[in-house]
């Protein structure tokens, strides 16, 4: 596809969006709740198909040596599909935002002025290597009553089409607009270069990704973008912290998974408590291979019962007692 097609293309999606937009800015709670809940069902009962697409993925990305963490972030396990789909039922539940009156003031001539909550219209979702996403926005998307186009990472062509297949499916079981959830079906990079400098396909660009993509998105953009950029989640415990309970969070926030751009990488601990937590986490981290690295103070108060882990292949905690990573 030349530049000139793939412009087109995009110019006919945004035009799509927008059209699209219209329809579910003023659909009913309960049929977008239909919507995700028939998501839900479809990701279930096709959970093979989606792991059949997801191989092919996970094929190509480990013939080209993609890195592990990028490997794993990739993967759309039965696990991980079973979560998406309880995901699309959690927001199900949730009050609709639209329509939603905060701030009432009463003016001195007698009129009550607030704010309402509407859909933003568009959105333009660009993400890498997990696939996931393509059911967490579209499912956000629905909710709030927005339409939006997806473009995610080439390396996980496969997993979305059939992920955004289910979403189309979806929405025009519950009598909504299929063209409200697009997804762009071509892994040219230029496709991005056109669709973040196309204000009048997209209101706002939400890039999740590396520092990268997030870079060129925020330099190259001509529509408003909601970005972050370099993470550093941290834990903090006070001295008048639960022990027990910042043991299972500072625990789940660093190993329930170690891919993800929210697993914990700083740790911060009153000195108050430190003595009593510090070893004891330490000895949580030791047995899953997690090292720590800290200061003089807490390194000083070692894992009960554990060695320090070797330094071979360290999954880095982040800095104990107020260090840096």
């Amino acid at each position: 596809m030349n530049s000139t097609d793939l412009q087109a293309v995009i110019a006919h999606m945004g035009a799509a969006a927008r059209a699209a937009s219209s329809r579910m800015a003023a659909a009913s709670t309960a049929t977008k709740n239909t919507a995700l809940t028939a998501l839900a069902r479809l990701l279930r009962v096709q959970s093979a198909e989606l792991q059949a697409a997801n191989a092919r993925d996970i094929a190509a990305a480990t013939a080209a040596g993609l890195a592990a963490p990028l490997l794993d972030r990739l993967k759309l396990t039965a696990a991980i599909i079973e979560t998406v789909a309880q995901g699309c039922e959690q927001i199900a539940l949730m009050p609709d935002p639209v329509g939603e009156i905060t701030g009432l003031a009463l003016r001195p001539s007698g009129i009550q002025v607030g704010h309402m909550r509407v859909p933003l219209g568009v959105f333009g979702m660009i993400y890498e290597s997990r696939p996931n996403v393509t059911i967490e926005a579209a499912s956000l998307a629905i909710k709030s009553g927005n339409a939006c186009i997806l473009r995610g990472g080439s390396e996980a062509i496969h997993s979305n089409l059939a992920l955004w297949k289910l979403v189309q499916a979806a929405l025009t079981e519950a009598g909504l607009p299929p063209d409200a959830v697009q997804l762009v079906q071509t892994t040219d990079r230029a496709a991005v270069g056109y669709l973040i400098a196309s204000p009048e396909a997209v209101d706002v660009i939400i890039p999740r990704g590396g520092k990268g993509l997030i870079e060129r998105i925020a330099r190259e953009a001509k529509v408003p973008v909601i970005k972050h950029l370099d993470g550093n989640c941290h834990v903090y415990v006070d001295a008048s912290a639960d022990l027990e309970l910042a043991l299972r969070v500072t625990d789940n926030a660093k190993t329930q998974k170690y891919s993800p751009c929210n697993a914990a990488e700083s740790l911060l601990v009153h000195e108050a408590i430190a003595p009593a937590f510090l070893p004891r986490i330490g000895t949580l981290f030791a047995a899953k291979g997690v090292e720590m690295r800290g200061d003089a103070a807490p390194l000083a108060l070692p894992p009960r019962g554990a060695a320090a882990p070797p330094r071979a292949r360290p999954r880095p905690a982040g800095g104990a007692g107020g260090a840096p990573p």
